[in-house]
């Protein structure tokens, strides 16, 4: 069962870490699979043309080096490395590929419960120099909630990885259309994407702001939107519909932020660096705004 966390505007479920959703690729700590503000569900999930709910993102999952996982690529092949949050996957390619089914060792953890928090941690086995300790806390305010991360670097090794939260939104769940517009405070800069997927130029891109000229039937992707300046880490979205605003608000500046999507969800997704040396804590958070348009 999840556990929920509810005020009068506000509704997180919450899966504990070894229920529900078990893959080898997002955070097993306070995995947020579902929210609704007032009333209305606010998020969405991965794929729809699936049965396997237990291997695909929803909610606000967040995942920890996409592009390699920390001690991958010094580790031989049959042998284990880390997935922060998750545990120790079996190596079974040369490449790491977020998206491969992996053989998992599960960490160790433990979990706290009160009101209006849950804080859960994540403690890791010592592999090839490196372990950690992963605590993320998760807090309910009036019309916000508040994602706090410490990470401890118990191991002999540098942690150097980045985390980000992969946002799967979709209001009441309906498809994206030209209710949807997510804006950001920067100028977006196009000829610095890196990928940029829109086949069906469905996304329309202004100076500072992603709109929709109809509902998108394939994926589509932007790599590298502020043109790998370090701008504040914030976006907004807002769905004139149902009147509901989101925003996102990390502790941080970044250089690399995506907007991923799909007929029925939009993801606009900030990364966190982190570099952390042997016996030293980090700290960094993400807040989640919501609001009624007037």
């Amino acid at each position: 069962m999840p556990v929920i966390l509810k005020n009068k505007q506000l509704e997180l479920f919450i899966d504990l870490p070894l229920e529900n959703y078990h893959f080898s690729r997002f955070d097993w700590t306070g995995k947020i699979s579902k929210v609704t503000y007032n009333n209305i569900e606010v998020t969405s999930i991965e794929r729809t043309d699936t049965d396997k709910i237990k291997c695909v993102g929803q909610g606000f999952y967040n995942e920890f080096g996409i592009d390699s996982a920390i001690g991958f690529n010094e580790t031989s092949l049959g042998n284990w490395f880390h997935k922060i949050g998750i545990g120790l996957l079996k190596k079974e390619e040369d490449v790491y590929d977020f998206s491969k089914t992996c053989k998992i060792k599960p960490c160790l953890f433990e979990v706290n419960k009160n009101t209006d928090q849950i804080t859960i941690t994540c403690i890791s086995e010592s592999i090839n120099g490196y372990s950690y300790i992963l605590t993320k806390t998760i807090e309910l305010f009036e019309s916000n909630f508040k994602i706090t991360y410490k990470l401890q670097n118990t191991g002999t090794k540098i942690i150097e990885t980045d985390e980000y939260n992969h946002n799967f939104i979709g209001i009441n769940n309906e498809v994206i259309n030209s209710d949807y517009m997510l804006s950001f405070p920067f100028e977006i800069k196009p000829p610095y994407f890196i990928e940029s997927i829109n086949n069906e130029k469905k996304v329309e891109i202004e100076p500072y702001a992603f709109k929709f000229n109809n509902t998108p039937k394939n994926p589509f992707f932007f790599s590298n939107i502020s043109g790998n300046e370090m701008v504040e880490a914030t976006w907004n979205l807002i769905n004139l519909k149902h009147k509901i605003g989101i925003s996102e608000t990390g502790s941080f500046k970044t250089n690399k932020i995506n907007l991923w999507g799909w007929t029925h969800v939009i993801s606009p997704e900030l990364f966190y660096h982190i570099y952390v040396t042997p016996n030293k804590t980090i700290f960094w958070s993400r807040t989640y705004e919501f609001y009624t348009l007037t």
